[in-house]
């Protein structure tokens, strides 16, 4: 299913010619001119299709990785790019000194699909952490009676919520906060699923519990089923605001709008982004209650692409998708294919696996291989998935991908391991 076809030359931006590059060529080009803030698999993307991308040399790869679930809802899905064309030729930017005609739309149509009562738009995930930490802060002092500048702030380990300055204060991977310093204060991280953790470290001065209810960058981790639920009763009983940052696992990642429903649990605060978008802009949101958001006054946070007409029109029609389209009950269906297929794979090159929906992690044998190169094996075969943390490799293809493009790529994971443990 990975077959070669014919592009044509690609004209690109870098070249006045107009001359096609080779993939040796732009990875010349991108590894000469370029900050080498990541290591990308030598694949050169020039097109995608739904769940398919295609190289400048022709060769088509099942996405498994869907932009860490920004394109959730596959490559050039009709509808979003027909919503983004349409709003490119109306207005694609006013900032927030005015209204425009697709934000009242946007703000009501999300409020009412996470069930909170306002929305405040940013840009990126790390965005919308950043103003939950700036929001968590701002209630505890306004509302809860913290004394100034004393709220804190309880994160779990293993934690990826971004990449900004204080995000990386309280994360434990030194390759996303090692030479960072000085790092803010504020934050107290405990073990991710260790709800008696969690209780010690919360007192008087605690604002929020900050937490993702599925752990994607550290390889897919699920917490134990009363994990959310004991987390939401000791926010209950000590006025502390409960956080979800759904920015990888909502939007129908997990076959739910929302992780959370999973266990029942409604956070004070989601966070969503990465898919809210369409794969297309990036879209980023804090959604909660007045009790929540109506701390913030007008001058005190905001960002001149927050909210604009394109990420309006895009996030107003992803919600219409997720609530109208097949997208909950592909990654329901296909989640329960994929939990079985990689059953298989436990004792033979895999050590463990574990899925939520249409998202996995890996942890393949460390003898056999190494996360990178089984990505590097696998997009031989024309299928590409993301490494993360030594030999785990994680799968977040589109919702829309097929059964048997699903399939297919997961028979090329098992002629990997097995091609491997021979």
């Amino acid at each position: 299913m990975s077959e070669t076809r014919a592009l044509g030359p690609q004209e690109t931006g870098g070249d006045p010619a107009g001359t096609a590059y080779s993939t040796a060529e732009h990875i010349r080009l991108a590894e000469t001119h370029s900050a080498h803030n990541y290591a990308p698999l030598p694949v050169v993307v020039a097109e995608g299709d739904g769940a398919w991308v295609t190289d400048v040399e022709g060769r088509r790869y099942l996405d498994c990785l869907a932009g860490y679930s920004a394109v959730n809802f596959g490559h050039r899905n009709p509808e979003l790019v027909a919503a983004a064309r349409q709003q490119l030729e109306r207005v694609t930017l006013t900032s927030r000194a005015f209204y425009h005609d697709r934000f009242a739309p946007f703000v009501a149509a999300l409020a009412g699909l996470a069930g909170k009562g306002r929305v405040l738009p940013m840009n990126s995930g790390a965005e919308a952490v950043e103003t939950a930490v700036k929001v968590s802060r701002r209630w505890a002092y306004d509302v809860k009676g913290v004394p100034a500048d004393q709220a804190t702030i309880v994160v779990a380990g293993g934690n990826f919520h971004g990449r900004t300055t204080t995000i990386v204060s309280f994360s434990d991977d030194p390759d996303a906060y090692g030479g960072y310093g000085p790092y803010t204060p504020g934050f107290r991280s405990v073990p991710y699923g260790d709800a008696d953790a969690a209780a010690e470290a919360v007192d008087s001065t605690t604002a929020a519990i900050l937490v993702e209810p599925v752990q994607g960058e550290a390889g897919v981790i699920v917490p134990p089923p009363d994990y959310l639920p004991r987390l939401r009763e000791l926010c209950d009983r000590h006025r502390v605001l409960l956080i979800a940052d759904e920015v990888q696992s909502g939007l129908g990642r997990t076959g739910t709008v929302r992780a959370c429903e999973h266990t029942g649990v409604v956070p004070d605060a989601y966070l969503f982004g990465k898919a809210l978008g369409g794969g297309i802009l990036p879209v980023s949101a804090m959604v909660a209650d007045e009790d929540v958001l109506g701390v913030v006054k007008p001058g005190q946070h905001g960002s001149t692409f927050g909210g604009n007409p394109m990420a309006c029109a895009l996030g107003s029609t992803v919600v219409r998708m997720l609530r109208d389209g097949p997208y909950l009950d592909n990654a329901r269906r296909l989640g329960e294919l994929l939990r079985t297929r990689l059953k298989e794979f436990e004792g033979r090159g895999a050590v463990s696996t574990r899925c939520i929906g249409l998202w996995a992690g890996i942890d393949v044998s460390p003898e056999l291989a190494t996360g990178r190169r089984m990505c590097e094996l696998l997009a031989e075969r024309g299928v590409l998935v993301k490494d993360t943390h030594g030999s785990t490799i994680r799968l977040s293809p589109p919702l829309v991908v097929s059964e048997d493009d699903l399939d297919w790529g997961l028979d090329q994971i098992a002629a990997v391991l097995t091609e491997l443990g021979a």
